[in-house]
């Protein structure tokens, strides 16, 4: 069956969706407040300036699958999707003004109301995490009288755009998303981009509300990151380019998916001693690089976070599996680990330390010097026997790599388990220990 598409909202994103889906042959209607953007539409002519939306526009008005309207019932009732591309500005305060997403539902639900056939409608505008389930859905059941899911569906598909190359970015997408509660509501939408290259991703309505936010997140500091360092490297009477090119040639461990996973802070001994050098390099030099400057003050909150899950158990025996910076390495130097240990020890938690790779009697050097510094009594509280620590322990802190099962089977259903590794992805099934994880 070939789909009919409504594109709610014919600014940027609705325009070069509209086009290039009725390029896709799918029949399309444009909906639009503006008298002008659907007079433009309907002889031919694209809402906005883009690098190909003419000729899109052209081909499609003349091959009768696009045409735009200012009647929303006649775009819902003909139509078997219906794609909410509406703005999302900001307001003075920071915060993201829906405004224009309610009443376009609204206006939605009341046709759906006279709708006898199955209506699935797509949140393609940017909105954070909760704005499907929470506004969408429900403004959508209120206007209706009908069931979500049952009546009607709802995904979210946010784009991701650019201009200046935004109808390539349609037509060649690297990744297509599709969140939704019901995996039926996914193989509808799934349905008309089969055309797609890419993977597709079909996962919750919040995830694929946040990953735009990941996104374009990312690419913010991925500039921001790029100006610091041209700014630093030209007081340092460094080449910045040449610097760039070479740090932009590892794609193993600098453009990469290497160290972009959720889990607890960095640590060891390069990491915090490089930002830290740098920051302090651009002070000597009078130059502010906050970008810099907050990468240790992040980690350092991060750091304090997993602390104050711990203390909010209100447990008093910890259980600390994993002392080192890293699994596979007993190195102690600047270890997140160990500070999470000193800090325990310091609000009167009796601590237990299991860590296969670290022994008192093989710590040498700066690293022995290190640990006895920060805790000079290490060796009363570590212990190489995982099921001693395990079995008098209150609290379990997964502090490392470790034997999932091994640790499975030794806890206790009244111990509290709190991961900051991602040990345990199921989250324990029924009648197991509590868990809970730092960042899932």
């Amino acid at each position: 069956m070939t789909r009919s598409i409504s594109v709610f909202g014919l600014g940027y994103v609705g325009s070069v969706s509209a086009a290039c889906f009725a390029k896709q042959g799918f029949t399309v209607i444009g909906v639009d407040l503006s008298a002008d953007k659907v007079a433009n539409m309907n002889s031919g002519r694209s809402p906005i300036l883009e690098p190909g939306m003419s000729e899109l526009t052209r081909e499609g008005h003349a091959a009768g699958r696009i045409r735009a309207t200012m009647d929303v019932a006649k775009a819902v009732l003909n139509t078997d999707i219906s794609i909410l591309c509406v703005g999302t500005p900001s307001m003075r305060s920071g915060k993201l003004d829906l405004g224009h997403i309610e009443p376009v539902c609204q206006q939605i639900g009341e046709v759906l109301a006279k709708k006898n056939s199955f209506h699935l409608v797509v949140l393609r505008s940017t909105v954070l995490p909760g704005t499907a389930a929470s506004l969408v859905v429900p403004a959508l059941e209120k206007a209706s009288g009908k069931k979500f899911g049952k009546d009607f569906g709802v995904c979210s598909n946010p784009e991701f755009l650019r201009e200046g190359s935004a109808v390539k970015d349609f037509m060649e997408p690297a990744m297509t998303v599709i969140g939704a509660a019901d995996p039926a509501h996914s193989a509808f939408l799934r349905e008309i981009y089969a055309w797609a290259p890419g993977r597709i991703f079909e996962t919750s309505f919040t995830s694929a509300e946040m990953v735009k936010y990941v996104c374009n997140s990312w690419h913010a500091l991925k500039v921001a990151f790029a100006n610091e360092v041209g700014s630093l490297a030209k007081e340092l009477h460094v080449d910045p380019e040449a610097v760039v090119e070479i740090f932009c040639a590892d794609n193993k461990l600098n453009i990469s998916t290497a160290y972009l996973k959720p889990g607890f802070a960095f640590g060891g001994s390069c990491l915090p001693k490089d930002v830290r050098a740098l920051s302090h390099r651009g002070r000597e030099l009078d130059l502010k690089l906050p970008l810099f400057e907050s990468i240790l003050p992040s980690n350092d909150r991060h750091l304090d976070r997993a602390i104050d899950m711990i203390l909010r158990t209100g447990k008093k025996k910890i259980g600390l599996l994993g002392l080192s910076f890293k699994a596979h390495t007993d190195d102690l130097r600047e270890s997140p680990q160990v500070i999470l240990a000193k800090r325990l020890l310091g609000e009167g938690r009796q601590l237990l330390i299991w860590d296969e790779n670290v022994t008192m009697g093989r710590l040498i050097g700066s690293n022995r010097q290190y640990i006895e510094e920060e805790i000079p009594h290490l060796g009363s509280v570590l212990g190489n026997d995982l099921e001693k620590v395990i079995r008098e322990s209150e609290v379990i802190v997964v502090a490392t790599r470790v034997d999932r099962e091994e640790v499975r089977r030794l806890v206790r259903p009244d111990q509290k388990i709190i991961d900051l590794v991602n040990l345990d992805k199921d989250r324990r099934p029924d009648g197991s220990p509590a868990y809970d994880g730092i960042c899932w």
